[in-house]
């Protein structure tokens, strides 16, 4: 029996299946840049549009609640479409939508452009795992999410430390363009090389999806893990959108040092996650994330209080917070995933997407409501403030995972 399980872990990747999850890698890669860069970007646009740390608060948060909407919307009739087609629509959308992003020439233009692209961008990642679970049986699985994972990271290695050099040297719309013509040559891609993927019109459909949703919103247990997720989505966005913004003008970062602090950050995530993920299979999830936790919490408090260092002082500390963030997510999302039945899995990873989205826009407009810039090279000031409020959402969290925990293991044992 063990031998046969493992000869089944070692099947190899058809010739269609390694194509399809090349295509899905390099298209997460171009939606999630397009995500992440605008953080990063924080500076330039406040200083080059002449906006408050609110108002840059709600392009970030526009983009979120956007997506947030759209996963309920889309929930309705994904499948009813072929995948392929579904993909192909959404993304075409998320490249026009950034497009109109590298043209904005002023902030109203660009926050109805961060909402468009949200709207299509928002569900692509969603789409790509409805993919994966179509066409990838439960061994090859995990593979198949690891390749398509590797667009995350290369994004935060690669792309976001390229889009700043960018940015350095012609300006904040040339990321964004950069993202438009990568994505217009993905959808070349897209169209000639993957096959349909409509096997699952086959199946008969529920009369009424949004009463099966409605009786999965009412179940304690699926409520427990909606708000965990939510609580990670906005300790998350609270830090994130002013990164940029806090390490120039407080920390006296200059533009073309701050790639760097991108970059080892990025690094660092290629070595933290895959260890995590290890960590997560030998022992126990709770423990890992508790552990996560107050690991976070002390160099979230240090990075938030402080002055000017040099540069390496800064991207360690910068980059020992991150291994305690990210070291919390993959033990969450193991926890999380174990929360729903088979038999509604995909509507409850469909709300958790859109609740993800819609905490994280909510974090960001959280932090636009805390944090002050009285001109536009002067320091922000309530980061501290910020830093408070983000702990205590991680101690919350914590206790919220715990009591999710309890009831995946007395799910296990009954």
């Amino acid at each position: 029996m063990k031998n046969s399980k493992r000869r089944e872990s070692l099947v190899k990747f058809s010739l269609h299946q390694k194509i399809v999850v090349t295509l899905l890698a390099l298209t997460q890669f171009t939606v999630v840049l397009d995500l992440m860069i605008i953080s990063p970007l924080g500076d330039f646009l406040m200083k080059s549009l002449s906006i408050t740390p609110k108002q840059f608060s709600y392009a970030v948060s526009g983009y979120a609640f956007s997506a947030a909407l759209s996963g309920i919307i889309t929930a309705g009739f994904a499948d009813r479409f072929d995948r392929k087609k579904i993909l192909l629509f959404f993304y075409a959308g998320f490249i026009l939508g950034t497009f109109f992003c590298s043209i904005a020439p002023n902030y109203p233009l660009l926050l109805i452009a961060r909402i468009f692209t949200g709207f299509f961008g928002g569900v692509m990642g969603s789409i790509s795992l409805t993919i994966v679970a179509d066409l990838f049986p439960m061994e090859m699985r995990g593979r198949a999410m690891g390749i398509i994972q590797m667009g995350f990271a290369a994004s935060q290695v690669l792309g976001v430390p390229f889009g700043l050099y960018m940015t350095n040297v012609w300006g904040w719309h040339a990321p964004f363009s950069m993202i438009v013509i990568l994505g217009c040559l993905m959808t070349i891609m897209i169209m000639k090389y993957l096959e349909p993927i409509n096997s699952h019109l086959e199946e008969k459909k529920p009369s009424n999806i949004w009463h099966h949703y409605r009786d999965i919103l009412v179940q304690p247990n699926y409520q427990l893990g909606f708000l965990t997720i939510a609580l990670i989505s906005i300790g998350t966005f609270l830090m994130q959108p002013f990164a940029s913004a806090y390490l120039i003008n407080n920390l006296k970062v200059s533009p073309i040092q701050l790639p760097l602090v991108f970059l080892f950050t990025g690094i660092s995530s290629l070595i933290v996650m895959p260890l995590a993920g290890k960590l997560a299979d030998k022992m126990d999830k709770f423990s890992l994330f508790a552990a996560g936790t107050v690991w976070a919490i002390v160099f979230l408090f240090i990075y938030t209080h402080l002055w000017v260092l040099p540069l390496w002082v800064i991207i360690t500390v910068n980059i020992l917070f991150f291994i305690g963030a990210m070291s919390r997510m993959v033990p969450a999302m193991a926890i999380i995933s174990e929360v729903p039945e088979a038999k509604d899995r995909g509507a409850f990873m469909s709300i958790n997407s859109s609740l993800q989205q819609l905490a994280a826009g909510l974090g960001a407009a959280i932090a636009g409501l805390i944090i002050v810039q009285k001109a536009k090279y002067a320091p922000l000031e309530k980061v501290p403030l910020l830093g408070y409020v983000s702990i205590i959402s991680m101690g919350f969290c914590t206790w919220v995972i715990y009591k999710v925990s309890v009831s995946v293991k007395i799910k296990k044992n009954d």
